[in-house]
């Protein structure tokens, strides 16, 4: 069984560090190779290389991750109460 909050907060901080490095990423390659259009177009409202924009991807990203580990583990865990390992098959 997984901890709801714990996978929830995991994912969350995973995807605002991947967010952190898109952005460090996107500053030390050339122009060609940002990935600024697509982070534009997956956070709403996401604006490249201004403080508010990065606030904003910033928040956005964590709570795509926790969204995830909200949804993710309640049908993981009923899953696994139904189907686990520990069950005999009949």
């Amino acid at each position: 069984m997984l901890n709801t909050r714990l996978v929830t907060w995991a994912l969350g901080l995973f995807t605002a560090v991947t967010f952190i490095v898109c952005v460090i990423y996107g500053l030390v390659t050339p122009q060609s190779l940002h990935m600024h259009a697509f982070l534009e177009q997956v956070l709403p409202a996401f604006k490249w290389l201004t403080w508010w924009g990065f606030l904003l991807g910033l928040i956005e990203s964590f709570l795509y991750g926790a969204y995830a580990g909200l949804v993710f583990c309640p049908i993981y865990n009923g899953l696994d109460r139904r189907f686990g390992a520990g069950r005999v098959a009949t």
